[in-house]
């Protein structure tokens, strides 16, 4: 299975990925809230929507 990777030199923090992840793979960093994680890579179904939705191509579903 393919797992999310986000390039942090990319990413801007957004939340599309928090917004439109239909099995809520993402989630906010608890010690710093403007930094997006990848919390559950395992729940990924790779449907690819935050890899194309992502304003800054930050993200990968390898």
């Amino acid at each position: 299975m393919a797992k999310p990777v986000i390039d942090y030199k990319k990413c801007i923090s957004c939340g599309t990925c928090l917004q439109i992840c239909p099995v809520e793979v993402y989630a906010r960093d608890e010690k710093d809230q403007k930094k997006i994680i990848v919390k559950k890579p395992d729940a990924c179904v790779e449907c690819r929507a935050c890899e194309t939705s992502c304003p800054q191509e930050a993200i990968k579903v390898n």
